[in-house]
């Protein structure tokens, strides 16, 4: 058995579980039993191998990055998530949750997103597989991530927004927790990350593993090896580094890299750098690491990118950093954004703001030059221009 999956009891070491509300306890314990029959069944694999190949344009693209390997001197491969249709890897766990609702008898879809790129998948299966869906999101969100918000009502989502709090992406999951229990016979709660009670973390994972094991074929293809040395990935809940991980977790040559948002730096209050800040705590439904105060408040987090401003880890990333088996950089605002620009610049690729925390490891840490990295590049960066024009003055 794996030392860094999940468990029988749903954790990963000390972390993960589900902590949950008396209210919600059906909806859990449904989903608890029946996840694993669903999603291992022929039929339920092949729909989903299905649109996922025909819908979401999959498999995505392992590219050999030639001039920012030779800027770093090493072999950096980019997995091209940013390709999927509706922009980011979020669209590969959503169209697994939305099958899953449908066989468990659901009729309605929540969720809740941060950038909107969860919320846009999910608004997007909700449309192709004719269901109702309102998603959450926080107001200061809804301002600085515009056209997501647009494109998930033209798509034929109800966009609520969060207004407690800091107004962003932890709010946003108040908000649909809320909802989920107040509504608990007919709704599916589509979790974007891997966060929340089990066993949102280990589906969410296993929806998203597609990433990996494609990065095992195609390196196999291109380099002859089914392994890099070097995983990298941005990590705010931890859903796409989850997916980059998956297949290597065991293999201990394969380093892993997961790169958080230290916002203004992790000294100055204005950060959501969880392993460097944080420590064990429970939140919306999991034991995990967690910003909190001497008394167990939640700390606002605060990062440039909507995506990453969130306060805690996945289960499964709190227990790859107390066990030793990933490498956390903590990358600021400016970092992410140099590198951003660099890649746009040297690949004539603009990645999601997400992305950039993950490509600013390259200034941060050196690498070998015969080296083989894979860096997920998580998303792209078309909902993030008007940060991008303010931040370069162009």
């Amino acid at each position: 058995m794996s030392e860094y999956n999940v468990n029988e009891k749903g954790y990963y070491g000390q972390f993960g579980g589900a902590y949950i509300p008396e209210m919600l306890y059906p909806n859990v314990e449904e989903l608890r039993t029946n996840y694993l029959k669903i999603i291992k069944s022929e039929s339920f694999k092949n729909e989903f191998d299905h649109l996922l190949k025909t819908y979401v344009g999959r498999p995505t693209p392992l590219y050999f990055a030639s001039r920012l390997s030779e800027k770093y001197n090493t072999k950096i491969y980019l997995k091209r998530e940013d390709l999927c249709h509706t922009g980011a890897h979020k669209v590969n766990n959503t169209i697994g949750q939305i099958i899953l609702a449908k066989r468990l008898g659901k009729a309605k879809i929540i969720a809740e997103t941060g950038a909107g790129q969860h919320g846009v998948a999910t608004a997007t299966v909700c449309a192709l597989m004719g269901m109702e869906c309102v998603v959450y999101m926080g107001e200061v969100d809804m301002k600085r991530q515009k056209p997501n918000v647009e494109r998930m009502k033209i798509l034929g989502a109800e966009v609520r927004p969060a207004t407690s709090g800091s107004k962003t992406l932890k709010d946003a999951t108040n908000e649909a927790m809320r909802h989920w229990i107040n509504n608990p016979s007919d709704t599916h709660y589509i979790i974007g990350s891997v966060v929340g009670p089990h066993p949102y973390p280990d589906m969410v994972a296993r929806f998203q593993s597609v990433i990996s094991e494609e990065i095992q074929n195609q390196l196999q293809e291109v380099e002859g090896r089914n392994a890099p040395d070097h995983v990298i990935a941005c990590v705010g809940g931890g859903s796409n580094a989850a997916g980059a991980f998956y297949h290597f977790l065991d293999e201990k040559n394969v380093n892993l890299i997961a790169a958080e948002a230290a916002g203004a730096g992790v000294t100055t209050g204005k950060s959501a750098a969880t392993t460097a800040l944080g420590k064990s705590g429970v939140l919306h439904g999991s034991k995990t690491l967690l910003m909190q105060t001497e008394d167990g408040q939640v700390v606002e987090p605060y990062s440039i990118s909507a995506g990453l401003d969130y306060p805690g880890i996945g289960p499964i990333h709190a227990h790859l950093f107390d066990a030793g088996r990933s490498e956390f950089h903590a990358i600021t605002d400016e970092e992410a954004m140099i590198a951003g620009v660099e890649l746009s610049k040297l690949e004539g690729i603009i990645p999601a703001i997400e992305s950039s925390h993950a490509l600013a490891v390259f200034g941060n840490r050196k690498f070998e030059k015969e080296e083989v990295i894979v860096l997920n590049l998580s998303g792209r960066g078309d909902k993030d221009l008007e940060t991008y024009i303010k931040w370069g003055k162009y």
